[in-house]
């Protein structure tokens, strides 16, 4: 799976449901996150579905937050920084320009810790859904609350959501593209080093691309073979196919019933003796 490069998720002074995320609380958000201690899923508009299929699936998972100073038009402040490891169904999603609003969801007294803990990232189209107004709203209904099935503990709150750019810094390789880099690698960085190994390792290099060729010209002889074969075979099933279809008219015009005597073909009727 590709890894994201780091991206702001939250700034020190943005709203919630009323509640502001002060810098002590990015501090120890950066701090407490340990996705072996409790990882942090990715849902849509922080729907946790219960299927595997179903569209509010998870789409990915937060591997890494931290934090660092931004310079904001009202001066440097602190942001809390994700990375995610996303599916591809959310890969595809971001290059088509959808879901690129995100809101964290924290649990403000995780476990025994008593400190503030990143528990997902929700994502959605429109920030609206996720705005100050409707969290706000949402906090004020307790219980009956438009958000309370959603969340992973009734005392959790969701951030302001916020427009992303995700980027990668890995590119899948093939894997054996990537073994045969790595190889090349090594053999080059052999044949550079100090002078008095260069013969050893120029004559280990000259022995590998021996054998690489060697291998190469094995496997074009015996595809060459191959095709001789196939076309030998063809013109053998293209000989059968003839002999048969001559074959089978043939026996068309043959008399079904062998038994009955062949019809006359006509003449004058008169028995002539030969004297």
């Amino acid at each position: 799976m590709p890894t994201s490069k780091f991206f702001r998720v939250a700034t020190e002074g943005a709203t919630t449901d009323g509640r502001v995320i002060d810098r002590a609380t990015i501090t120890q958000l950066a701090q407490s996150f340990n996705p072996k201690t409790y990882g942090a899923r990715i849902w849509m508009e922080h729907i946790r579905g219960m299927t595997a299929d179903s569209i509010f699936k998870a789409y990915g998972d937060v591997v890494a937050v931290k934090a660092d100073e931004v310079e904001t038009d009202t001066g440097k402040k602190l942001a809390l920084f994700a990375q995610i490891s996303p599916t591809p169904d959310l890969i595809a999603m971001s290059k088509a320009r959808q879901k690129i609003y995100t809101s964290l969801e924290i649990n403000p007294k995780f476990s025994d810790t008593g400190l503030p803990y990143l528990v997902g990232l929700g994502i959605t189209d429109s920030p609206a859904s996720l705005g100050t107004d409707i969290l706000t709203f949402s906090a004020q209904q307790g219980e009956n609350s438009p958000f309370a099935a959603r969340k992973q503990n009734p005392d959790n709150f969701y951030t302001e959501a916020v427009e992303i750019t995700v980027e990668f810094d890995d590119k899948p390789t093939d894997p054996d593209t990537g073994k045969l880099t790595t190889t090349l690698k090594n053999l080059f960085k052999k044949i550079t080093t100090s002078d008095a190994a260069q013969d050893a390792r120029f004559a280990e290099l000259s022995t590998a691309i021996e054998t690489v060729a060697q291998h190469v010209v094995t496997e074009l002889d015996s595809y060459a073979s191959q095709l001789t074969q196939i076309a030998t075979l063809e013109k053998t099933i293209t000989d059968l196919h003839n002999n048969f279809t001559a074959f089978k008219q043939l026996m068309d015009t043959q008399d079904s019933n062998p038994d009955q005597r062949p019809p006359a073909i006509g003449g004058p009727g008169t028995i002539l003796t030969d004297c």
